[in-house]
């Protein structure tokens, strides 16, 4: 029996959530000497290299979002003709850097190439995905010829990545599905769906190491701590922020924390009220969720699965026009695990009404505790390596 030597890691470029997933699966490799190398695009590649980690660049095929930070359909369609041009020429680029590397097992983070590549070239190959439709705006899908399209390009896709050996799921099994009508309703890759858990960091900290935290901030014990952790592509994320700073700026009764989520930012927090602290770059993220009464976050899959593992209720702002982070968003609603606000419709008296609404009814705890035990249940990194190993 040869064992697993070399992987290749190959996650999707936009936002850090595809990319954070795989370098924990990374590490987990790492410690038993195997060798991996990364290949991506745009802010991801910036944040691997960041971590001391080589990565291979490919052209980005990426969406595209509007001033406000919403998702932009138009500003997409136009930009079809440059995905037709780049998906190739990442292909191109993928094999070259398989050939290099020679591979026993692919692994593909949302990335159509990479699967394609390995593929031609017969490596095995897995997907990590939590989204496989793409789910149009909810204005769009008022109109009947929209969910067709819906429907068809869900299965086009389905068929594409089909070309998977095995499709791995970073969620909980049914009914508790996170993005549940982002994968169940996709007929044509419904028999090789696995769902393995989440993939975000299994966190240990001791005591003193949090209270290091709270002495640093110089946090007061007597007042709720609320983390703005908003996280996404790079134009989603300072239009909302602003507004939130906005909006609290003045208030009193909470302690705010803010992390930007910028790759390459500051690590020192800043403060910009008297109860309000705000980071570029996070280095303690982990010590403030456990801190954390309360959170204020996007409707990206990984940043509502770390609020499910720290237990945390939360408010979810999903980007405007984003089908996925939506229907998250709406789901965790379902759930009973959290509030939704629509960005756009962001003032004082919504934002106020939702924090009191989740700090004085005990059910969203009561909830949310619930799948944070059914998730330490399911080890998703272990079981994406245990996969991996399964090759050898």
């Amino acid at each position: 029996m040869i064992l697993v030597q070399r992987v290749y890691l190959a996650p999707y470029g936009v936002g850090l959530g595809h990319a954070s997933r795989l370098i924990l699966l990374a590490e987990s490799l790492n410690r038993l000497s195997i060798r991996f190398h990364f290949s991506s695009f745009g802010e991801a590649s910036h944040y691997i290299k960041g971590q001391g980690f080589e990565c291979n660049l490919v052209p980005p095929v990426e969406f595209h979002w509007g001033k406000d930070g919403e998702f932009s359909v138009k500003n997409n369609i136009n930009k079809i003709p440059q995905w037709l041009v780049n998906l190739p020429w990442q292909i191109n680029k993928e094999i070259k850097y398989l050939k290099k590397f020679n591979p026993q097992v692919v692994v593909s983070d949302s990335r159509l190439s990479p699967l394609i590549a390995s593929n031609i070239l017969q490596i095995p190959r897995i997907l990590v995905i939590n989204q496989i439709k793409l789910l149009l705006t909810p204005r769009l899908r008022e109109f009947k010829a929209a969910k067709i399209f819906e429907t068809c390009n869900a299965e086009l896709m389905g068929g594409l990545w089909n070309i998977a050996d095995r499709i791995l799921v970073p969620d909980l099994p049914p009914p508790y599905t996170i993005s549940e009508e982002n994968i169940n309703s996709v007929k044509s890759v419904r028999k090789k769906i696995e769902y393995i858990g989440f993939t975000t960091p299994r966190v240990e900290l001791s005591q003193t190491h949090i209270n290091k935290v709270r002495r640093d901030l110089k946090l007061d014990s007597t007042k709720p701590v609320i983390f703005v952790h908003i996280s996404g592509p790079q134009d989603t994320r300072l239009p909302i922020i602003n507004a939130l700073i906005r909006i609290l700026k003045n208030q009193r009764v909470f302690q705010i924390i803010i992390s930007e989520g910028k790759a390459n930012g500051s690590v020192q927090p800043r403060k910009i009220s008297e109860n309000i602290w705000y980071y570029e770059w996070c280095p303690c993220r982990d010590e403030i969720f456990l801190i954390s009464d309360i959170l204020i976050i996007r409707g990206g899959h990984t940043a509502i699965s770390q609020a499910i593992q720290f237990g945390k209720p939360f408010i979810s702002l999903p980007i405007e026009s984003h089908g996925e982070q939506l229907s998250n968003a709406e789901k965790i609603v379902k759930l009973g695990i959290g509030c939704k606000i629509d960005a756009k419709s962001i003032n004082d008296e919504v934002l106020f009404n939702t924090l009191t609404e989740l700090f004085s009814n005990l059910k969203y705890k009561e909830e949310i505790d619930k799948l944070a035990e059914i998730s330490t249940k399911l080890n998703g990194i272990e079981n994406i390596k245990n996969i991996i190993l399964s090759y050898s």
